[in-house]
């Protein structure tokens, strides 16, 4: 029987990856960094805080989301939207996990290519 920690260990590698395109999809419409954290784990890519700020920044960094600063309210939040860039890349990595599926699909049921 396989660890709970072996288990916990490989379902976080799994997730990793995936925490990138969620988020990417998920700032199709701007978001703030803790609205965000709640709408990941309400679908499923439950994230701490500590993970996803730097993942944040390095998106922006990296071109691939844009972000402003709101200072309507009385708390200034920085909202991050999915930049024409970060969609391009979405668009590949949502293909490249497609076909990852397909594959994986291929290897359950058997088939050869």
């Amino acid at each position: 029987m396989v660890s709970e920690d072996v288990l916990r260990t490989h379902l976080q590698e799994l997730r990793r990856g995936t925490v990138v395109v969620a988020s990417l999809v998920a700032l199709r419409r701007p978001d703030y960094g803790y609205a965000l954290l709640q709408r990941l784990s309400d679908h499923g890519f439950p994230v701490d805080a500590n993970t996803l700020y730097p993942l944040l920044r390095r998106l922006e960094d990296q071109g691939l989301l844009t972000s402003e600063w709101n200072t309507e309210e009385s708390r200034p939040r920085k909202f991050y939207r999915t930049s024409d860039e970060g969609e391009s890349m979405l668009n590949r990595l949502l293909d490249d996990l497609a076909a990852v599926q397909t594959s994986i699909t291929g290897l359950i049921q058997g088939v050869d290519r």
